[in-house]
């Protein structure tokens, strides 16, 4: 090989070797390793703040199916008290004209139990 062929492959190589260092220099000028950092931060962030807002939502969505239920089993209680008292009066009018009511269905359902304690049935 003549001298002025590997003058040209050295500055090929010169070439290639400044491209590679050029490149690698604006990268490192443009995204440094704290920036991608501050980028990772800043996108866990905003997922955590998405899911905060769903599950505050969530929350909200529970705890107004919990006043609604309460309501409906207030609203149970209410009409088993008002049942129960309107059969006892039922039974006193019975008794006080002289005759016997009827017997109360026996045994009573396992299903019923819990909602009559308390109620003196």
């Amino acid at each position: 090989m003549s001298g002025e062929s590997w003058a040209a492959i050295s500055a090929v190589g010169a070439a290639a070797v400044t491209l590679g260092g050029t490149v690698y220099t604006a990268r490192a000028g443009r995204r440094t390793r704290g920036q991608e950092r501050r980028d990772d931060f800043r996108v866990v962030t905003e997922r955590m703040e998405s899911e905060l807002l769903r599950l505050g939502k969530r929350l909200d969505e529970q705890e107004l199916e919990s006043v609604q239920q309460r309501a409906r089993l207030a609203g149970q209680e209410y009409s088993i008290r008002y049942l129960a008292g309107w059969v006892r009066s039922m039974v006193g009018f019975i008794r006080a004209s002289g005759l016997e009511p009827p017997p109360a269905p026996q045994p009573v359902p396992e299903d019923v139990r819990p909602f009559l304690q308390g109620l003196d049935v």
